[in-house]
């Protein structure tokens, strides 16, 4: 049974504004965050989709409530899909964390895996629970889904269905509520849409 899984990155939080590194920790959405949503939203209304799966973090959960009650269709939480916890840098200015942390940060980000950030939660198991969230989304009922959630998490979901390790994850890039589509066909992923933002220029 072929299924469309349209994937959403949570729209502009208050984090994102300041440029804060977030990860496991919350900030609610900006009022261009809320517009970014409901844009989002308007696009979508006529894609067919029966249910929507959230990361129960604030900015993704505020964003996939918008868009389940302009599509009128139910909402689920997943705590699979939470953002990957980034450890002791959390919480601190992204580009302060690149000047002080230069090699570390710049390391991390072509390579994830081989070298991962102080206290970052193991790479191995956020890889787990997100090969376990894709296992159970492929076996919904639903033929046409839509999953809100976070750059990390995003790129995981990405990587994980066209055949890419873990390694990749930072080299796939996605906007506030950059909506990508992937397309299983009973047997295999095929990605049919990465980061369009084209709702945002309606």
């Amino acid at each position: 049974m072929k299924k469309l899984i349209y994937l959403v990155r949570h729209a502009q939080s208050e984090f994102n504004e300041k440029g804060i590194f977030q990860g496991r920790l919350d900030s609610d959405l900006t009022p261009l965050g809320f517009v970014q949503a409901r844009m989002c939203a308007e696009f979508l209304k006529d894609k067919g989709i029966q249910l929507i799966i959230s990361s129960p973090q604030r900015r993704a959960y505020k964003t996939a409530q918008t868009i389940s009650d302009l599509l009128q269709i139910p909402l689920q939480i997943d705590e699979r899909i939470r953002e990957m916890s980034f450890g002791v840098f959390e919480g601190r200015h992204f580009w302060t964390l690149v000047e002080e942390n230069r090699d570390t940060f710049l390391n991390w980000l072509k390579d994830p895996v081989t070298h991962p950030l102080p206290t970052q939660e193991n790479m191995g198991e956020f890889e787990n629970r997100v090969k376990h969230f894709l296992k159970d989304l492929i076996n919904l009922s639903q033929e046409r889904l839509c999953v809100v959630a976070h750059g990390g998490t995003l790129h995981a979901i990405i990587c994980l269905t066209v055949g890419l390790s873990l390694n990749n994850l930072w080299n796939i890039h996605m906007d506030n509520t950059g909506i990508s589509l992937l397309e299983f066909d009973g047997e295999r992923f095929h990605l049919r849409l990465l980061n369009s933002l084209c709702h945002l220029k309606l």
